[in-house]
This record gives structure tokens, C-alpha cells and sequence, in this order.
């Protein structure tokens, strides 16, 4: 391979940022580049569904660095900047402002945007959406006490907005298609107990919902069902998943499936260009199986370790997947990815608000769910990283230091 005298970066986000600050903190003194379609330095998106929506945190609290900051290690921030295409041959990203920069090494970490609803009266229905700071911005001037929410999308998001609406006072009903909520990430039983949560502070809660139409009117506005129930609105946030932004990499020829395919060093199928953060596809050692992860811990990391790949280093990356939501100031942790959530091992009370539901694959832990348990994840860690075989009966009993398991 050529030697590397600059590196470009496709995307300011998570991944973007922490793949060019490592750059610069493995010694990397060649050009780095980083290019980002948003008026701001990178930042943190998580705080944007609960702190700042709520008003406790500012959007400068976000960032990871300012401007200055970044030009006095070298990183060329080049915000506003949308890149159209990726000349291969000549090693060359075209920008929709018309300049072209050079790269002896690309990646690629152009994150996601938000699935839309198309549906009749969308167009005129007050719909919200939430994915960068000024979405973040516009949702927050509506959240006054006494308006009306529905949240569409019972994931992640979606309750973290219902948590955080309920509590500047605004009425919030939460309309999930699936029949629990979170199911792409928790097993049943966190499900009911979310939705217990979020029912006893108010929100009302209705699943196996599928969405008709929306009309609207002086009033406001309807969320109408196809059971025929009519959900009043001022305002509607939608939640419904995130689509890979990996067109750009399509169009430059490279391989795409649900995001861009990438091997555990996060190496696509040209040598020269890697990709890492939400947009990708990525084999993981740890599961043995590929997958697209949308987590800030997933970008941070990977953005970092294929850094370090693009330097030299052949680490493969591999983590054990880790993602938190905070809900009315209940912490809820997952530590693993299982296949499925049969087995299921309560740890500890639901009804006393601190419990962990364990799911083994044989003699193993392959997984963890945690409510305001945060030390059962930070044990299931070493466990499941040293491959340690466990015994269920012991995880379920309270009396047992999960700690006496690692001896």
C-alpha cells in the first residue's frame, strides 16, 4: 500500500469525530479532513431526547470539541458540506459546493437519517421529527405545559421524548405498531415494566397499533388508527427507526446491504476506503454474526478502532454490544444482543425498581438487561469476556454477590 498522507472523513458525527481525534492521538501528522453536513462542530446526539429537549443542558454542552479546538490539533472542519460523490481511481470526494478533495485513505461514517411517514394528511400535520440539534431546537419551542403529544414509535427514542414531554407537562399518548414496546432491544418483561413506568407518570400507552390518516384542522390535529380510535394532537413526534445514509457509497461502487459491508477491521470493498458508526454493516467476533448497530457506543468505539486500522494496526473490532436509555430517571441498560429472550432469569424486584433479567445460551450469559442495576452490567462484562460458565440458580438469588461468580 502507498503511503498515507491524508485521511478524509465523511460524516461529523460520533464515529467521525473520535475516528479523527484518534488519528491525532496516535501521531498521525498527515492532512485529516472532516466533513459535516451540519452548521455545527461534532456533538453528542443522545443528550438531544432528554437534558436539552428538556431544556437542563444547552446544545454547546454537546460538543465533543469546538472549532478552535479542532484546528489547533489539525483536524479541518468543513461544516455545511455535503459530499456527492467518491472518485476511486483518482482518490477524490466531490463536494455539492463544487471543490474536490484528496485522500490517500477515506472513511466513510455518514451515520443515518430518520424513517418518514407517508401517510394521507402528513403534509399538513404538525409532525416532528428528531435526529440533529435543530430538529432538537424547533420540537423544544412546542413543549409547552397542557399541548397535546403522540409519539409514534414505542422504541428508544420515542419514550425518551414521551418521558421528557410528560415532564414539562404536556399531555403524551405513545402509538407502537409492534404489540410491546422496545422489542428490538429488550425482552418482555422490561417492556411491561417500561410500560408501567411511563403509565403511572401519566403517558397512555397503546400497542399493535397501525396508523390510518391524519387530519387536521383549527383544533389541531388527529392521529386516526385502523381500529378507528382517534388520538388528539398539537403535536406528533415520530419514531419509527433509521435508514443508513449509504447511498454515497452505492453510488461509488461499493458493497451495500443495509448499510455499507465492512469486515471486522471496518475495510469495505475497496482497501482504501472504511467506513464505520451507524451507516455500517459490520461482521462482529463477538457475536459471530453481522449487524448494523445504532449506538453512540458502537460509533464511538468503531469510529476509534478503524482509526487505528486505517494506521496500521490490525486489531479487529470487536465489542460486546452496549446501549442505555434514561426514562424518568430510570437508568435501563443492555449488555449482549441474543438471538432470542427465551430463558429469561430475574434478578432482584421489578416492583422495588432495580432488577436485571439475564438470558444464558447454555452454560453462558449471553446477555443482560439492567434496571437501575448498573453494577450487574459492569460483573455480566467480565463474565461474559472471560467466557465463564455460570449457574443460573445463582444469578437469580439476591443473596449471591454476582461478584463471588467471577472467582
Amino acid at each position: 500500500m502507498d503511503e498515507i498522507g491524508s485521511i478524509v472523513v465523511i460524516g461529523a458525527g460520533q464515529a467521525g469525530y473520535w475516528a479523527t481525534r484518534t488519528l491525532r492521538d496516535k501521531g498521525f501528522e498527515g492532512r485529516v479532513v472532516l466533513i459535516g453536513t451540519e452548521a455545527y462542530p461534532p456533538y453528542e446526539r443522545p443528550p438531544l431526547s432528554k437534558a436539552v429537549l428538556s431544556g437542563a443542558e444547552t446544545i454547546e454542552s454537546t460538543y465533543f470539541a469546538t472549532e478552535e479546538k479542532l484546528a489547533e490539533v489539525g483536524i479541518e472542519l468543513l461544516k455545511n458540506q455535503t459530499a456527492s460523490s467518491i472518485d476511486r481511481d483518482n482518490r477524490v470526494v466531490a463536494l455539492e459546493s463544487g471543490d474536490t478533495i484528496g485522500y490517500d485513505r477515506l472513511m466513510i461514517a455518514t451515520g443515518t437519517r430518520v424513517r418518514t411517514l407517508d401517510l394521507p394528511g402528513s403534509d399538513s400535520a404538525p409532525i416532528f421529527y428528531l435526529r440533529d440539534i435543530d430538529e432538537c431546537q424547533a420540537l423544544q419551542r412546542e413543549l409547552t405545559a397542557g399541548r397535546r403529544l403522540v409519539v409514534i414509535g414505542g422504541g428508544l427514542i420515542g419514550l425518551e421524548i414521551a418521558a421528557t414531554s410528560r415532564e414539562l407537562g404536556c399531555e403524551v399518548t405513545v402509538l407502537e405498531y409492534a404489540d410491546r414496546l422496545m422489542a428490538r432491544v429488550v425482552g418482555p418483561e422490561i417492556s411491561q415494566h417500561f410500560a408501567n413506568l411511563h403509565e403511572s407518570h401519566g403517558v397512555e400507552i397503546r400497542t399493535g397499533v397501525r396508523l390510518d390518516r391524519f387530519e387536521t384542522g383549527e383544533n389541531g390535529s388527529n392521529v386516526i388508527c385502523e381500529d378507528g380510535s382517534t388520538h388528539a394532537a398539537d403535536i406528533i413526534v415520530v419514531g419509527i427507526g433509521a435508514i443508513p445514509n449509504s447511498e454515497l457509497a452505492e453510488l461509488a461502487g461499493l458493497d451495500v446491504n443495509n448499510g455499507i459491508k465492512v469486515d471486522e477491521y471496518g475495510r469495505t470493498s475497496d482497501p482504501r476506503v472504511f467506513a464505520a458508526g451507524d451507516v455500517t454493516n459490520h461482521f462482529s467476533p463477538w457475536l459471530n454474526r453481522t449487524l448494523r448497530m445504532e449506538t453512540w457506543k458502537n460509533a464511538q468505539d468503531q469510529g476509534a478502532a478503524v482509526a487505528r486500522v486505517m494506521l496500521g494496526d490490525e486489531t479487529p473490532y470487536s465489542e460486546n454490544p452496549w446501549g442505555w436509555s434514561n426514562q424518568f430517571g430510570v437508568n435501563l441498560q443492555f449488555l449482549g444482543l441474543p438471538d432470542d429472550w427465551d430463558g429469561a432469569i430475574v434478578r432482584g424486584d421489578p416492583a422495588g425498581g432495580s432488577f436485571s433479567v439475564f438470558y444464558m445460551d447454555g452454560t453462558k450469559l449471553a446477555g443482560v438487561i439492567a434496571v437501575s442495576a448498573a453494577k450487574d452490567v459492569a460483573v455480566s462484562r467480565r463474565l461474559m469476556s472471560n467466557a465463564m460458565d455460570v449457574d443460573p440458580a445463582q444469578l437469580a438469588d439476591p443473596d449471591v454477590s454476582l461478584r463471588d461468580l467471577l472467582r
